[in-house]
């Protein structure tokens, strides 16, 4: 029975939850998949660097309780070695600019000798090429499920369970915080009203603007044709409309009018290469994307050989996807990449 060294790089709300979800999980891992593992590594900026290659207590980090006397590391490349590592879960603060410093993160683990799993979008818009190939070339596995759909596995459908197939469209409503904020004007709410009721069940950030101006959701359908379409698309090549233009009024007569508004992602093939959109438009009553509920994702894709197939990731109306689910992708790579 293999045991893995596994290092944790941002102990955010998804770090701790992948922490808890392994410790739950460790029967199954151990039983059903032959894994055995200790958490060799934890990093953050108020933390610093904290390597154990023996292993640290994942119960106590959970409560706060520190180690005495961390190491004097000073970069990810140190920590790493220290850490003996052979598992690098990154999941740092995304920067949709650039993907750093995510991609040297990442570059970094992969070049030391780990798997590099993350939830960091940034690392697949900006350095999906070269970090497949540097995968491929030392024999380990960089993957990213969590960048997409938190709990849904769309990457991983396509390349485990749809061998063959080209993806020609893909529609989608991948930002629950804009689907929720329309849902609640379509409901009588002003425009800052519905981002103020995102924010007080948890969907919405402090500072929405990365959802209400699109930015979030350009980063997706950029994703989407970089590795599913195997077309490198840049940011400022998507067509990006943010939704502070619509009205409450003008969402409640296009509801009434039967052609309600939907904030779109949307990428094509056309002409050898990819067009692609994000922002509110007017869908009809009997559009794929109209299954989506006010605080789900969906996914709608047309391909060469099926027509249309659909995924609805549903979460009640009261709830969020949240750092629970993203840190079960997470887990479910680790599994994929030792044990798949």
């Amino acid at each position: 029975m293999a045991t893995y060294n596994l290092c944790i790089l941002g102990f955010g709300n998804v770090g701790r939850a992948l922490a808890r979800h392994l410790l739950a999980k460790t029967p199954e891992l151990r039983g059903r998949y032959g894994i055995e593992w200790r958490l060799t590594g934890v990093a953050t900026r108020r933390l610093g660097w904290l390597a154990d290659a023996r292993g640290l207590d994942v119960a106590a980090l959970l409560a706060g309780d520190l180690p005495a006397a961390p190491q004097a590391l000073s970069n990810v490349r140190e920590w790493l070695a220290a850490a003996r590592a052979d598992v690098l879960f990154e999941l740092t603060s995304l920067n949709p600019q650039t993907g750093q410093p995510a991609i040297d993160h990442i570059r970094a683990a992969l070049e030391y000798g780990a798997h590099a799993i993350t939830a960091n979008k940034g690392t697949v818009v900006h350095g999906y090429h070269e970090l497949l190939a540097l995968a491929q070339a030392k024999g380990r596995r960089y993957l990213f499920e969590a960048t997409m759909m938190a709990g849904a596995p769309l990457f991983s459908l396509f390349r485990d369970t749809l061998p063959a197939v080209k993806l020609l469209r893909f529609r989608g409503i991948l930002n629950s915080t804009t689907n929720l904020i329309i849902a609640e004007m379509e409901q009588g709410r002003s425009f800052d009203e519905a981002v103020k009721k995102a924010q007080e069940i948890g969907i919405a950030e402090t500072d929405p603007a990365a959802d209400i101006d699109g930015w979030d959701a350009a980063v997706k359908v950029c994703e989407i044709a970089t590795v599913l379409m195997d077309t490198p698309l840049k940011l400022e090549e998507v067509s990006r409309e943010g939704m502070r233009g619509l009205s409450a009024a003008m969402v409640q007569q296009a509801r009434a009018s039967g052609r309600p508004f939907k904030y779109v992602q949307q990428v094509e093939r056309v002409n050898g290469g990819v067009v692609a959109s994000v922002g509110p438009q007017q869908l009809a009553l009997d559009d794929p994307l109209m299954a989506a509920s006010p605080s789900s994702l969906l996914a709608h894709l047309e391909m060469d050989m099926i027509p249309g197939l659909t995924i609805n990731l549903h979460i009640p109306a009261s709830g969020t996807a949240g750092p629970d689910v993203t840190a079960y992708d997470v887990l479910a790579d680790f599994i994929r990449a030792v044990a798949l």
